[in-house]
């Protein structure tokens, strides 16, 4: 398996967590000694992964272009589920995020970041013309990358079509629709789709909808960025399965 590196202390701290694929090895700054480092070393000690100590030239070398706080981790470079992971049973409490090609790589580490608060149970990417879970997106991800199932799906349309087999109700973000996130029911098994940066939602995938949504607003903006709409929404979801909140009455 090939492997890539990973910086940052969230993201670090959350691969060596991992119980299943832990760092082969953390590389750390020279000479650095404050709580965070202390905190890390410890937890890899724990943990039995090996430490190596770097001059900062040799991290920038492996993570280049990396704001990697003085720790990076090499891991394997692919971190995706199977498709195989999407025959998910339809309980109520499932929340499913997917990502319609998406290109910026912090843009998806700020979506996993929400993805992970909000306890989704996937996120969902094309596996084609968007961007995967590269360095920079793990990093903005401060950890999330680790802990949500990220699947990379080679169809979206028949990924969306499976989901709605199984009983998922299938909500996709436009901003030229009526309806407003905050109409709808989103309790239940749900999917959220939002589109990536520009283009939004690509027809296909906007047909393949349920239905379509859009975030109200009132100021001269035409669209939020994708991952701040992300934010919007699956905090929604997350308000309306608290016990005893209001939902939207459009199912």
């Amino acid at each position: 398996m090939a492997e890539t590196y990973i910086g940052g202390f969230h993201a670090v701290e959350a691969a060596i967590d991992d119980a299943e694929k832990k760092p082969r090895e953390i590389l750390v700054l020279a000479g650095r000694k404050d709580a965070r480092m202390v905190a890390i070393l410890a937890l890899a000690q724990r943990r039995s992964v090996t430490v190596r100590t770097v001059s900062k030239d040799q991290l920038d070398m492996f993570a280049p272009g990396l704001r990697h706080q003085g720790v990076i981790a090499a891991v394997e470079a692919a971190d995706y589920h199977g498709e195989e992971a999407l025959d998910l049973p339809a309980t109520p409490d499932r929340l499913v995020l997917v990502l319609d090609g998406v290109q910026d790589p912090h843009n998806l580490g700020a979506c996993l970041r929400t993805a992970e608060a909000v306890g989704v149970t996937a996120v969902i990417i094309p596996k084609d013309r968007a961007v995967g879970l590269t360095p920079v997106a793990r990093k903005a991800a401060a950890g999330a990358a680790e802990r949500v199932p990220v699947v990379a799906v080679t169809n979206l349309v028949r990924t969306l079509e499976k989901l709605k087999g199984l009983g998922y109700w299938v909500t996709g973000l436009a901003g030229e629709v009526e309806d407003s996130i905050y109409d709808v029911d989103l309790t239940g098994p749900t999917v959220l789709v939002m589109g990536g940066e520009g283009e939004g939602l690509r027809r296909l995938t906007g047909e393949t909808c349920d239905r379509l949504v859009q975030i109200p607003m009132v100021g001269k903006i035409e669209s939020l960025n994708v991952s701040v709409a992300a934010a919007v929404c699956l905090y929604e979801a997350f308000r309306q399965r608290q016990p005893g909140k209001s939902k939207g009455k459009k199912r």
